[in-house]
């Protein structure tokens, strides 16, 4: 591969990793730019809504004045075919690939990149699918109109029961039949478990499911409500008439199931970070690096809020433990906060920052930002500093007339008051009020 064409990926990369894009994430392993791993959040209000879809890009020596190998990963090995576009066996059919021929125009240019393909693939992974198959975009008659209800039942079953179920248990080691394999017990004489990319399979997304996994939680368990009154238990899926053997989507409607499997993920992730304080210990008794970078920016942080004449904020470590952090705000005046007073526990991985700090309200607001158990929804600017991820805590829960972005709601009821009628919003601010009120009893 030519030094052009490396620079050029080399720069497509940093630039996706440098956008706030909350629904594409990009990867690559050490230093091998050729091949790239890419990540595609379902897009909200669709099927595909919240699914962690995974593909692989493999650019030769020609690029960018040839299209790079775009494979899907996420297929239940070769067993899934997610859209009429997207293989079983992993084939992407896109004009901009040539792997579709589409109009005049469509085709591959060097004007086109990383971005411009991930995008058109997550186009296809619209509210309805099934016209994505050429020769179904005008189907109107009866049959097609039931077909496209079929398939989009049986696409949003796959999505939340191959992309984030199986997905969440193989990466918590949580067994068939719902037993999680138990951690290594920790001792003061114990290794600090570090995950090694050279020594594990490269999995560079594993901390971004989990962590968007707590805080959509509500929004699968309401998305598994709603289906499963559409559909019977057992019920088997409907063929389509573009499947064919070895490149369809069989099975059946097993919502019960599903739901359970989704609850033994999140009470596997609720044990995984409490125990990050007992592996902080850990840490700390070790004298590791992450340990002395936690504790340096925790004292600089408590002595920049000593000075802050616009944020009332308290700072504590629990147990003197600087992986588990308790925050104390004030609700700034004028504002819907005012006059109230949260505790918020911020807990930190020994891997910091590679896994990123669970957050969680342990003073009740109701607030579309954060979900019925308290998680919150924020997303800092800068990863690998705690005091970017305290600014973007506090500006999450005090920004006022925020952007409507389905992917940043974690509380579907308060969200659904917040961007409702007039007198929706008025019964929120109610219920945001409340709350306030509640914190200083």
């Amino acid at each position: 591969m030519s030094n052009q064409s490396i620079i050029r990926i080399t720069r497509e990369l940093s630039e996706i990793q440098k956008t706030s894009d909350l629904s594409i994430a990009v990867a690559c392993q050490d230093v091998d730019v050729r091949n790239v791993r890419a990540l595609i959040i379902g897009p909200p209000e669709t099927p595909y809504e919240f699914g962690f879809f995974e593909f692989s890009l493999k650019f030769g020596k020609e690029y960018p004045g040839k299209a790079p190998l775009v494979l899907a990963i996420t297929t239940n090995g070769g067993r899934c075919r997610f859209n009429p576009n997207i293989y079983a066996g992993g084939k992407v059919c896109l004009s901009i690939l040539g792997t579709w021929s589409g109009e005049r125009g469509e085709e591959w240019s060097s004007a086109q990149g990383l971005e411009s393909i991930l995008i058109s693939i997550q186009s296809l992974m619209s509210a309805n699918p099934y016209e994505n198959e050429p020769g179904f975009e005008d189907a109107k008659s009866e049959y097609d109109k039931k077909s496209m209800k079929d398939y989009i039942a049986k696409i949003r079953h796959e999505t939340l029961r191959v992309s984030v179920i199986q997905r969440l248990e193989e990466y918590l080691g949580i067994m068939p039949d719902g037993t999680i394999d138990p951690p290594v017990q920790l001792s003061p004489d114990s290794e600090i478990e570090v995950l090694d990319e050279a020594q594990l399979s490269f999995e560079p997304f594993r901390d971004l499911c989990k962590r968007r996994f707590i805080m959509y939680y509500d929004s699968y368990l309401q998305t598994i409500a709603k289906a499963k009154i559409s559909v019977s238990e057992g019920q088997q899926f409907a063929k389509m008439p573009f499947e064919g053997t070895g490149n369809s989507m069989d099975g059946k409607f097993l919502y019960s199931e599903l739901e359970r499997r989704v609850k033994v993920i999140r009470t596997a992730l609720d044990e995984e970070t409490h125990r990050w304080a007992t592996e902080g210990i850990l840490a700390v008794q070790k004298e590791l690096g992450v340990a002395h970078l936690l504790q340096r920016q925790y004292e600089q942080i408590v002595e920049s809020y000593k000075r802050n004449d616009t944020v009332t904020m308290d700072i504590g470590l629990i147990d003197n433990n600087p992986f588990v952090w308790q925050l104390t705000y004030f609700g700034r005046p004028m504002t819907n906060l005012d006059g109230g007073l949260f505790r918020i526990k911020a807990h930190f991985s020994p891997r910091f920052p590679d896994e990123q700090p669970r957050v969680i309200f342990e003073t009740h607001l109701f607030h579309h930002r954060i979900s019925k158990d308290g998680v919150l929804c924020y997303f800092p600017h800068r990863q690998d500093e705690v005091k970017s991820h305290i600014e973007a805590i506090i500006e999450a829960i005090e920004e006022d007339s925020p952007p409507y972005d389905p992917r940043t709601l974690v509380n579907p009821e308060a969200s659904k008051l917040f961007w409702g009628s007039a007198e929706d919003k008025k019964n929120y601010n109610r219920r945001l009020r409340r709350s306030v009120q509640r914190s200083m009893e």
